[in-house]
């Protein structure tokens, strides 16, 4: 697990450490950091993964379009953009360094000037040891592509759009860790793979079964879903919900034992109750092993993340962590750590921070009282 990140001289930071645990949430006003957070990873385990490359793509790699290096270097810092990563394990450090090309501040790239010898496992090569899901999740479709890659070493990918090639290969296997069977899985229920998704499927979105159709002499295979009892239906007639929360629920029980799941915006077309249940079950995640970053605009998946330490007890309150980004007056991006208590509770509740309901609420309570 990465216990710490330190970013400098990458975009919205020109020095920033961030404490990190087995679950991080990042939360806060638009534009003031998260997604720069989360692209500081995605570059670093692009650099590691391509490990005899002198220079890293901005735009392309897992769907990444940050422009030019011009644009991802910090403008108030100087020298190189700089990535260390503290290991929990040794307290080891990896360190990852970028260069602005000389006298090519447009190019498309960055210079690798660095990247460590021995990376965190999560920024290796091995198979679904890194998954991040981005905000732009594919909806529902007839049909989702197919990866070149051996059943065994079968991601998501960035988009979902791997998910139905994971689910007819791997769907009928069991779960390799037991330790993410569901926590109230019925005795005798089989543990494959498939069941456990629509066990939290059916929690998070609604009662639903999946079968997968694969079409020999193509790249492509189908998903199609039925109510229990119910007749299949394709995917584009199931509604947003299922397909944006699959995703993430197959990317979590297949992910490599303490591996990192990376998550933008797990409430994307989910009603309160289900962004609520895909809070907890992302902290129940975390509680299983596996690290997890959200960047969530959700009271309601905060309000799961508390509800799994408080009341279901999946995560130990000192295992998760939220970081609220906002910007002072200068426009200076500006990160507050806030802790989890056991009871569920958040040890601060700084302006802006999820407080538009009881602002909105306070300001109709008004009208009513003018009234």
């Amino acid at each position: 697990m990465i216990d710490q990140l330190h970013i400098r001289g990458f975009k919205r930071f020109a020095d920033q450490a961030l404490d990190l645990a087995p679950l991080v949430v990042l939360a806060g006003l638009n534009g003031t950091g998260k997604t720069s957070v989360i692209h500081a990873l995605v570059l670093a385990r692009e650099a590691s993964i391509e490990d005899s490359a002198e220079s890293i793509r901005l735009n392309g790699p897992v769907g990444l379009e940050l422009g030019t290096a011009e644009d991802v270097h910090n403008w108030g810092a100087e020298g190189d953009i700089d990535f260390d990563m503290r290991h929990d394990r040794d307290e080891t450090t990896a360190s990852w360094r970028f260069g602005v090309p000389a006298n090519a501040p447009e190019a498309l790239y960055l210079e690798v000037a660095a990247r460590p010898d021995n990376p965190p496992f999560a920024f290796t090569r091995a198979s679904r040891a890194f998954t991040y899901l981005c905000a732009e999740r594919l909806g529902p479709r007839s049909v989702l592509g197919a990866s070149a890659l051996p059943a065994d070493a079968l991601e998501v990918g960035v988009r979902g759009e791997y998910c139905a090639q994971v689910l007819a290969a791997l769907g009928d296997r069991p779960l390799n860790d037991t330790q993410r069977l569901h926590p109230e899985r019925e005795p005798g229920t089989a543990p494959l793979l498939k069941y456990e998704l629509e066990r939290w499927l059916g929690e998070i979105v609604k009662a639903v079964e999946i079968d997968t159709e694969s079409f020999p002499g193509t790249l492509v295979t189908a998903l199609r879903f039925r109510a229990p009892g119910g007749d299949w239906v394709r995917a584009p007639n199931m509604g947003f919900g299922v397909s944006y929360a699959l995703p993430i629920v197959l990317a979590g029980l297949v992910a490599s034992p303490g591996g990192l799941l990376v998550v933008e915006n797990p409430e994307a077309h989910l009603h309160p109750a289900g962004q609520s249940r895909i809070g907890v079950y992302l902290a129940w995640l975390a509680g299983c092993g596996i690290q997890v970053i959200v960047e969530t605009h959700s009271d309601h998946v905060l309000n799961g993340v508390r509800r799994a330490i408080g009341e279901h007890r999946y995560l130990p309150c000192e295992h998760a962590t939220v970081h609220f980004f906002d910007s002072d007056e200068s426009d200076t991006a500006r990160v507050t750590p806030l802790l989890f208590t056991a009871m569920g509770g958040v040890s601060d509740w700084p302006r802006g921070f999820f407080d538009q309901y009881q602002i909105d609420v306070s300001a109709l309570g008004r009208i009513r009282r003018q009234r």
